[in-house]
């Protein structure tokens, strides 16, 4: 297992950046691919970008080409960089993990962070 801690939600108008980390331990992070999920009042949560243990990269259509994810796993972070955001992105953003393969579902996952938010004003 690992532990996860995100940062760097906030207060953003439209069009503007934000860069959340997911900051993980265990030695073996390496060996985990994680996803981020995002999840709006009222609304379903839903997976918006994933990177395997083999850092190869998934995004939801929505946002490619405006997000990017990546990692260090030097630093055991993992990064979503989120550019152009639009009002409708305001939800609460959380990192997880598994071991090796993301999966595109929420109870697929038993390593969770706690979740950043993400308010983008229009």
């Amino acid at each position: 297992q690992v532990q996860l801690v995100e940062s760097g939600g906030g207060l953003v108008q439209a069009g503007g950046s934000l860069r959340l980390s997911c900051a993980a331990s265990g030695r073996t992070f390496s060996t985990y691919a994680v996803a981020w999920f995002r999840q709006a009042p009222g609304k379903e949560r839903e997976l918006v970008a994933a990177i395997g243990s083999d850092e190869t990269p998934y995004y939801i259509d929505s946002v490619k080409g405006r997000f990017t994810i990546s990692r260090d796993n030097a630093q055991n972070i993992v990064y979503l960089q989120m550019n152009s955001l639009k009002p409708e992105e305001t939800a609460a953003y959380t990192c997880t993990a598994r071991p090796r393969y993301w999966s595109r579902y929420w109870s697929n996952y038993i390593d969770r962070g706690q979740g950043t938010q993400v308010t983008v004003s229009s």
